[in-house]
């Protein structure tokens, strides 16, 4: 059943905001390889309390298509693209699929084939949160692929969940994950039972 949501009111620079998106992929990547290498040596506090947890929903590389990420947490509030901040979460980008990956410099094009949407989770509330992708716009009209990741940061990188649910068409929405944590932040339930957000928002 496809579902219809309010056109995006505002339009941002696309050169700043890719450049953005691939400022916060290399750190996240960094920081994670930087673990990985010696985790033994890493001491507790070493890492900065910028996020608890980072949440990545991505579709296959230079797909035009737009896919976004919705979560709803546990009071309730819900983070998508015209609620980009929701209790202590936070939207780090938007993308467009190949709406806003691409920009002109000295009359070249520059393109990135980068198609993700980057969610942090800057505070430990406990509860449920419920990550979903919504199938907004289809360019060639086919299923699309979209993984996610969660990631626990502090105290320091573990890889909480990762999967991959296909999207048959334009409208259509699915449950990705949903996890629960303490007042600690430690990860106590984890599945993907389906739960509606898109429409329960009446969009």
């Amino acid at each position: 059943m496809a579902i219809g949501r309010a056109v995006r009111d505002t339009e941002t620079d696309p050169f700043y905001d890719m450049l953005f998106n691939m400022l916060i992929a290399f750190v996240f990547c960094f920081v994670i390889a930087l673990l990985s290498f010696n985790p033994k040596a890493r001491k507790a506090g070493d890492v900065p309390a910028k996020a608890e947890f980072i949440v990545t929903v991505s579709w296959p590389d230079n797909n035009p298509n737009d896919v976004d990420a919705w979560v709803l947490e546990p009071g309730g509030k819900t983070l998508w693209f015209r609620q980009r901040d929701a209790g202590m979460l936070h939207l780090d980008r938007d993308d467009r699929g190949a709406k806003n990956n691409s920009v002109l410099v000295n009359g070249r094009e520059i393109s990135s084939p980068i198609r993700q949407e980057i969610v942090t989770l800057r505070g430990l509330v406990p509860g449920e949160y419920v990550v979903n992708a919504h199938y907004y716009e289809s360019k060639d009209k086919l299923p699309v692929d979209v993984s996610v990741a969660v990631v626990k940061v502090n105290p320091q990188a573990e890889i909480v969940y990762t999967g991959t649910q296909q999207i048959p068409a334009k409208g259509d929405e699915r449950t990705l994950v949903r996890f629960s944590i303490d007042e600690g932040g430690n990860v106590i339930d984890l599945n993907t039972r389906p739960l509606t957000i898109v429409q329960r928002a009446g969009l």
